[in-house]
């Protein structure tokens, strides 16, 4: 089923690659399917594309870190935070400051 969707979405995404909100769901429907490295490609690039408020920056986090590349997941956290706070999303900035504490 999974695969079903992850090909309308790039059949869309072909004919609106303008359409990061497409580009977002792809990104989602990859990282369920635990296609991580896909995932964190297409989330780079709705990110390059968008002004997130923070969500997908959190989900680039927790993708990076999964991936064992914490540098990388901590950059994500970091400027998911500040698109939170920029957002005006003080809770979502809040859970990203406690999981890059929880690193110590």
């Amino acid at each position: 089923m999974g695969d079903d969707r992850l090909e309308v979405l790039r059949k869309m995404l072909k004919r609106r690659p303008e359409d990061a909100r497409l580009r977002f769901g792809l990104a989602v429907e990859l990282l369920k399917e635990e296609r991580l490295e896909e995932g964190v490609q297409e989330l780079r690039a709705y990110l390059d594309a968008a002004d997130d408020e923070g969500n997908a920056w959190g989900r680039l986090g927790e993708a990076l870190r999964a991936l064992g590349r914490e540098e990388e997941a901590r950059e994500a956290y970091r400027t998911g935070v500040e698109a939170a706070r920029r957002h005006g999303h003080p809770t979502m900035a809040e859970e990203f400051e406690e999981i890059l504490s929880s690193w110590g």
